[in-house]
């Protein structure tokens, strides 16, 4: 079974971050696959006990992140995993076991009717005499264990998901997870919010910076205006050139 692709993973956030990302989708991913799993779908009952290893893996690396309902979950869903292991192991056994059965029956029949030669019909006291009539009962008895076998683990597998339902096993791991993820985006939005205001003091700062100037540059326009004021009334030339007078004489 393909995993889900966890998206928003960001290499500049945190671990826990991340991690509950990752969490969140594996969780997701053997929940759903929880109610065919348990309405005794073969393929169901396979996947779900991969995406029980995927989410028991990843909380063995990253379970510190979330406390008590992580390390509840991991060990959960390692029994989860040998449970439908087991029924996995019978579902790929049985059609091996059938399947010799059939092979040894079909090679009986051959044998049987090449010792019957040319008799117009079959003496039952060949068939009795068959090969591998000894290797029979075998296979049936081990065909039936495993036929058995597998429903026992069936019925103990839905026991088992309907125990976890009730203690809430999987919800306190979701919540745990949703609480990192809320406290994550809290913090972001703490951290624009202080960016904004500092960029807001920084352009206060610039524009307080560029009123003093503008005050200085208008002061010292004043002064220069009033210093020429001065000469005006003095007849004084400026840049220091004689008076009219003298320059007439």
């Amino acid at each position: 079974m393909k995993a889900r692709p966890v998206k928003k993973l960001d290499p500049g956030r945190s671990l826990g971050e991340n991690a509950a990302r990752i969490v969140q989708v594996r969780l997701d991913e053997m929940l759903a696959l929880a109610p065919k799993a348990l309405d005794g779908k073969v393929r169901a009952q396979h996947d779900m006990r991969i995406a029980a290893k995927r989410l028991r893996y990843v909380l063995e690396v990253t379970g510190l992140c979330f406390g008590r309902p992580a390390d509840t979950a991991r060990r959960r869903a390692r029994d989860l995993q040998d449970i439908l292991g087991e029924i996995h192991d019978c579902d790929v056994m049985l059609p091996r076991v059938r399947a010799h059965l059939e092979e040894l029956q079909r090679s009986d029949a051959e044998a049987v009717r090449a010792r019957a030669n040319t008799a117009p019909d079959l003496d039952p006291r060949l068939a009795a005499r068959a090969p591998n009539r000894t290797a029979y009962r075998g296979l049936d008895v081990l065909a039936v264990y495993l036929e058995a076998r597998r429903r026992l683990l069936d019925d103990r597998f839905k026991a088992f998901w309907e125990r976890q339902e009730e203690a809430g096993t999987w919800v306190r791991l979701e919540r745990a997870v949703d609480r990192h993820l809320e406290r994550a985006r809290e913090a972001r939005r703490a951290e624009r919010a202080a960016e904004k205001a500092r960029t807001e003091a920084e352009a206060a700062a610039r524009a307080a910076r560029e009123a003093e100037m503008q005050a200085e540059r208008a002061r010292r326009d004043r002064e220069r205006a009033s210093t020429e004021a001065e000469r005006q009334q003095r007849r004084e030339p400026p840049n220091g050139a004689p008076p009219a007078a003298i320059v007439g004489a």
